[in-house]
């Protein structure tokens, strides 16, 4: 199991923040085209199909006939955001736990059913959602619903395993965060960036939290939470949406109903003042920079600033042809690298960050001050209709791309649901990404660099020792 690639705590900056951001937008163009009204197919690029069953159960159908296989994700509205104070990590755990096995299905058999049967299994937890996905030959889907479905009502834990699993996600929690700097690092960002949201809490928990978890913390955790109507199933690949349908209402569409789930998260007060947090560590191969902004996500009343943001992100730090990598690697070679990123796909708050590596013999304050500059020159002068129009298409180019991908499908679908996008918002992308002006872009550049609204994480390497004796 693994956590979701947005709250990976292994997490290094210069790569995976960039690669994130890529991948970004080729998930949301190809969403834009996979989802439309109950049982009614949409002739953009994957064609899917939505529906819900009498359970509240919504079943998203996304047909590709690639090969003769198809990818079966169960979507489970709630992530380490929602998890009661005090009991950080529980998402994360109960994640782990769903594997030891019910009445039916002994502990390590489900992985093993799938397996036998030429599958793969996966699961992930974020901040917002928590997914169990499975790969497998399309005349086994009904071998992966029974397993699921069972699952999703019928867990059985005992003292014993909570125990031992609690020991597995200790040691995963020692080798991912307190054996790297760099994820320690994030870490400390994190709840730097975020005063009171529960977005400053990671995603695998705290130490002393996962420590106290008990048998009783997660089973309520999994009554309230893993229950149809607050769930979406996710079936793509060689599949027809007929026998996903009567599939689904066979194994899925028994189980009862639960309580409505409310998210009602702790709220994030106004911000006075920029933070900064910093590091040396022998393990950290070259000094770097990273910083972190609050930013809106898609929904109103800050939409279309959102929208804006997309484009900007690709003009100020979106690759070779960015103002960041021409000024600072090309042409003034202060950096190795520097780039930046925008993640608006969270239930509550987005973030904006910007990255950068000194060259060697370059102080790590002068590339953050070369970085202060562009900022200021982009916040001064804006930005030109030719780079904006470069940066919109480029944007919806991308969704050629995006058909190609099997596996990208239903993360992409997943995400998005999940945090609280709808089929419309999905379905309007292009036209909202295609509206957007240079004076909108403007605006969200003067809105986003907020020094008080953000953090700023330093690591640089510390000389080892040497005993000479």
């Amino acid at each position: 199991m693994q956590v979701n690639l947005e709250v990976v705590y292994k997490l290094k900056w210069r790569l995976t923040k960039s690669n994130f951001r890529k991948l970004f937008f080729v998930i949301m163009i190809s969403l834009l085209f996979s989802l439309t009204t109950p049982l009614f197919p949409l002739a953009h690029v994957f064609g899917s199909k939505s529906f819900y069953l009498p359970n509240g159960m919504q079943v998203i159908v996304v047909q590709n006939q690639r090969a003769p296989l198809v990818i079966h994700s169960l979507w489970y509205k709630v992530g380490a955001a929602d998890e009661p104070k005090g009991k950080s990590g529980i998402a994360h755990f109960l994640e782990h736990l769903m594997f030891k096995g019910t009445k039916l299905v002994p502990p390590g058999e489900f992985s093993k059913i799938i397996a036998r049967n030429g599958g793969t299994v996966n699961a992930f937890t974020s901040q917002d959602y928590t997914a169990y996905v499975q790969k497998i030959a399309r005349e086994k889907l009904d071998i992966v619903m029974r397993l699921e479905a069972d699952r999703m009502q019928n867990l059985t834990l005992t003292d014993e395993m909570v125990s031992i699993e609690k020991s597995v996600v200790l040691e995963e929690r020692r080798s991912r965060i307190e054996n790297d700097p760099t994820s320690q690092l994030y870490e400390a960002a994190r709840a730097a960036l975020f005063l009171n949201h529960p977005y400053k809490n990671p995603v695998i928990g705290w130490k002393h939290e996962i420590e106290g978890l008990k048998k009783k913390d997660v089973l309520q955790f999994y009554r309230k939470f893993y229950i149809p109507n607050n769930s979406i199933l996710i079936v793509v690949g060689d599949v027809d949406e007929k026998r996903v349908y009567f599939l689904a209402r066979k194994f899925y569409g028994v189980i009862p109903r639960g309580q409505e789930v409310v998210r009602n998260r702790i709220k994030e007060p106004p911000h006075v003042a920029a933070r900064r947090v910093q590091m040396s560590s022998s393990q950290f191969a070259y000094p770097s920079f990273f910083q972190m902004y609050l930013a809106p996500i898609y929904r109103a009343p800050n939409e279309e600033t959102a929208y804006a943001l997309e484009v900007l992100v690709g003009i100020f730090g979106g690759g070779r042809t960015s103002r960041l990598h021409r000024s600072l690697v090309i042409n003034k070679k202060l950096a190795s690298s520097s780039e930046a990123w925008y993640d608006p796909v969270s239930l509550d708050i987005g973030t904006f960050g910007i990255s950068g590596t000194p060259r060697l013999g370059i102080s790590l304050a002068t590339l953050e001050n070369a970085v202060k500059s562009e900022i200021n020159k982009l916040i001064k002068n804006g930005v030109t209709k030719t780079e904006v129009k470069r940066a919109k298409n480029s944007l919806i180019a991308s969704v050629t791309y995006a058909k190609d991908s099997l596996r990208s499908i239903p993360n992409i679908i997943g995400q998005a649901l999940s945090t609280g996008r709808t089929i419309s918002d999905l379905e309007n992308w292009p036209k909202k990404i295609q509206a957007v002006t240079v004076n909108q872009v403007n605006k969200a550049a003067r809105a986003i660099f907020r020094e008080e609204r953000s953090v700023t994480s330093i690591s640089w390497p510390k000389k080892k020792i040497r005993n000479n004796k």
